[in-house]
């Protein structure tokens, strides 16, 4: 596969890894000529990038979590809008009272974003260096490394058939037999 990714890479198109899968995408210098116009941009509200920041830097993270970063409530609007762009996924539930539902990225934002894996994500260093952290900066501010794996952290339990029922995402299956 690496060798089919130079024999490529100075040509149209390019074979990319995207989280252990390959695919071949339109070379940067060249997207303009099969871009389509017919599809709507939608631009993400400030909100809705402030959480998929932190759903892909902390994932995996609860939406109780998402707002003690961010300071303020986050709504279910913003995680829907994430979701519907197929760049946010519940992950698991947290082993804690309440058993809240963790969040995480999906191979499509890794897509979306041109990245091969979550440790391809800028870091402090580069953020700076593209003018994204404007201002002072608090001394103790760190952008932390996120998980690699996709699987569940120790303190996760898997979602469950119920558990898609109880977010709606699921219609709830009949106890009886028709």
């Amino acid at each position: 596969m690496l060798r089919l990714k130079e024999h490529y890479a100075p040509r149209g198109v390019n074979l990319v890894q995207i989280e252990g899968a390959w695919a071949f995408r339109t070379a940067a210098d060249l997207s303009f000529v099969i871009r389509r116009d017919e599809n709507e941009v939608k631009k993400l509200s400030r909100a809705a990038l402030e959480v998929l920041s932190i759903i892909a830097y902390h994932q995996p993270v609860t939406r109780a979590e998402i707002e003690d970063i961010r300071g303020v409530q986050t709504s279910r609007g913003t995680l829907d809008v994430l979701m519907e762009a197929g760049w946010v996924r519940f992950r698991g539930r947290r082993r804690t009272p309440g058993r809240p539902v963790t969040l995480g990225t999906t191979r499509d934002f890794l897509d979306h974003f041109g990245l091969e894996e979550l440790r391809d994500l800028p870091g402090l260093e580069e953020l700076k260096g593209a003018g994204l952290l404007s201002g002072r900066i608090p001394a103790n501010f760190n952008i932390p490394s996120p998980l690699m794996n996709d699987e569940l952290s120790e303190d996760e339990d898997p979602i469950t058939q119920m558990d898609l029922e109880e977010l709606g995402l699921l219609a709830p299956r009949s106890t009886s037999e028709d």
